[in-house]
């Protein structure tokens, strides 16, 4: 069954222009943020919302179509998954999702470990990242294949994503051992980077702006990188005790890291600093998905017991946790969540869609209780 379970050239970086001057890693942070960010709440911890499953989708396939990735467009119209069944499934969400079946689907020829959704595409064109080392672009009017990128030995590829600001790039991260940037406007790609003698697992461009692409590695370590000249990181995170399995930015400054030792890590980019460290879902040996809502203050992940838990920046323990039914699973394989993400679906109101290891996919609706602090703010 599945998944993923984490690993234990022409054109240099230096020749592309910029318009950030060095050493400017971080845009802006307003006063408001930066107050969140150094707000440490010491009452217990509280849940300010209230969470409703509003739809299940099951995969005709069942087990054998364990979902890897759930990821919505940017203007959240629009939710693709993948996974092992070789399939990129689309969904409308205001139609499809309700009706419990998807738009249409494009087969790929290798099992998925990543999709992102091409930057500036108007939701037309996603990536993906696949077992054999292989990154594709399909565009989706077409439903066909129109990129296609294998620079990483024949070795997985465990995730892509897409620079939002400054010149177009392209990242994806390997067992190979490098992080690969490439202009997806052309055929050309960047000097490979080696954060470290072991897997990278996850990567990530700083989606509010700025050089900044960050990379979490099998040997415990989140390194940052200024694509400008990404000769050396110029921060390193440590302090996960096993691989680091994703990471994503929760405000311009502020990075969330998910390893298999269990946690979740919050940490001030600026100085590499730690913040909050949650615990509470169980993860030792698999990729179980990570997404931020960013409004919200909102973490979540799944969990190798079949829940899905949230997390409230402001407190280290979990502030809801639901338990999923599951379909059929192979004789002493137990199911577990296997991918995770937020849409914001109004000012008070969110939906989170939840992957798991049996094919279904679950959507659960939130709003924010009455009397909440962030009904009140």
């Amino acid at each position: 069954m599945l998944i993923h379970s984490p690993p234990q050239t022409d054109l240099g970086v230096d020749a592309i222009s910029f318009e950030w001057p060095m050493k400017n890693y971080f845009p802006l942070q307003n006063s408001q943020t930066k107050q969140q960010l150094n707000h440490a709440n010491d009452d217990e911890a509280r849940c300010d919302w209230e969470f409703n499953l509003s739809a299940v989708i099951s995969s005709s396939a069942g087990n054998s179509d364990a979902i890897g990735v759930v990821e919505f467009d940017d203007g959240g119209g629009f939710l693709a998954t993948g996974g092992i069944a070789r399939k990129i499934r689309i969904y409308a969400t205001e139609t499809s999702l309700k009706s419990s079946a998807c738009d249409f689907y494009i087969c790929t020829s290798a099992k998925l470990s990543s999709l992102k959704w091409r930057p500036g595409s108007a939701s037309r064109v996603i990536g993906s990242g696949d077992y054999d080392g292989v990154v594709m672009e399909y565009d989706l009017e077409r439903r066909v294949p129109v990129f296609e990128r294998d620079e990483h030995g024949g070795r997985r590829v465990w995730a892509i994503d897409y620079s939002r600001w400054g010149p177009s790039l392209g990242a994806s991260g390997s067992d190979d051992g490098t992080m690969q940037l490439w202009d997806p406007r052309c055929n050309r790609s960047l000097t490979p980077v080696r954060p470290a003698r072991s897997p990278v697992c996850c990567v990530e461009f700083n989606p509010f702006g700025g050089p900044l692409v960050v990379a979490g590695c099998a040997d415990r370590r989140v390194y940052g990188y200024d694509v400008r000249r990404a000769v050396e990181p110029v921060f390193v995170m440590d302090r996960h005790e096993k691989a680091v399995t994703y990471t994503k930015f929760m405000d311009p400054r502020t990075i969330v890291s998910s390893s298999v030792d269990g946690s979740l890590m919050m940490w001030d980019a600026e100085d590499s600093r730690v913040i909050r460290t949650y615990r509470g879902h169980v993860n030792t040996k698999r990729f179980v998905g990570l997404s931020v809502w960013r409004n919200g203050g909102l973490l979540s992940c799944g969990s190798e017991n079949n829940r899905v838990y949230v997390y409230d920046r402001r407190w280290a323990c979990p502030v809801w946790v639901r338990g999923l039914e599951t379909g059929p699973q192979p004789c002493c394989e137990p199911g577990f969540v296997s991918s995770v993400c937020w849409r914001q679906t109004g000012e008070d109101r969110c939906m989170l869609v939840v992957g798991a290891s049996d094919g279904m996919l679950q959507l659960f609706e939130g709003q924010t209780k009455s009397g909440s602090y962030y009904e009140m703010r």
